[in-house]
């Protein structure tokens, strides 16, 4: 990745903006800790003061947290899935891509998923931090609870026994879950009213096809310089 390195890191330390077709990483720190377990290296479609969105294609490798014996979270236990020992695993990000949109200082991002001939599937509101830049990417911390909207803009509540549950094994506390309520409510009103970016004609787009799927590098998980811009 030395070659795209110098290019993101560049644009990212001048306080500048990367400019579509740039490589970049988007990670998630763990819950109640400060390592990062998810890591997905992307395409940046748009970076606006007002947007970032980026690409992930489908069969990128990409970082995912597993059990410490190496069993996939899905099928662990709720019970257990936020108690026991962790490890991280390099895999690849099978099925259709996702389009990744994020607003400056918004405790969510919004994703998009096609099936197959690209027909548009849903929206998916991720509730998280806002996005924090550095020089080669974006971090932020995932928050459990999200909302799915159909193409009708119709939605609803998904993973609310992992919020329940996150709060439970001591991930979260009382304070902060109130306030990722909060700003999920807020994504619903901004659902309701259908207002960026979801008025944005993204279930149209489509990506570049001479764009290369960006490479996992060794040291995904270094400390970045922290830059502004949002």
């Amino acid at each position: 990745m030395a070659e795209t390195e110098s290019a993101t890191g560049g644009a990212a330390a001048r306080g500048g903006r990367w400019a579509p077709g740039t490589p970049i990483l988007w990670r998630y720190r763990e819950n109640a800790g400060e390592r990062f377990h998810i890591c997905r290296p992307v395409t940046v479609v748009r970076d606006t003061p007002d947007l970032l969105a980026v690409w992930m294609a489908p069969g990128t490798e990409v970082v995912r947290p597993v059990l410490a014996d190496g069993t996939p979270l899905h099928r662990e236990p709720l019970r257990t899935r936020y108690t026991k020992p962790r490890a991280v695993r390099r895999d690849h990000w099978f099925g259709t891509g996702v389009l990744k949109l994020a607003r400056p200082g918004e405790p969510w991002s919004v994703w998009l998923f096609w099936e197959p001939g690209w027909r548009f599937k849903n929206w998916y509101v991720n509730l998280e931090q806002p996005l924090e830049r550095w020089s080669e990417g974006v971090d932020s911390q995932d928050h459990f609870l999200d909302i799915a909207v159909a193409p009708d803009r119709s939605w609803r509540w998904l993973d609310e026994d992992e919020f329940a549950e996150a709060q439970a094994a001591g991930l979260m506390g009382a304070e902060q879950a109130r306030a990722v309520r909060e700003a999920g409510a807020r994504a619903v009103e901004r659902i309701a009213a259908w207002e960026a970016p979801f008025n944005g004609g993204w279930p149209e787009w489509r990506p570049d096809p001479g764009w290369p799927i960006p490479v996992l590098p060794g040291d995904w998980d270094r400390t970045g310089v922290r830059v502004g811009g949002g």
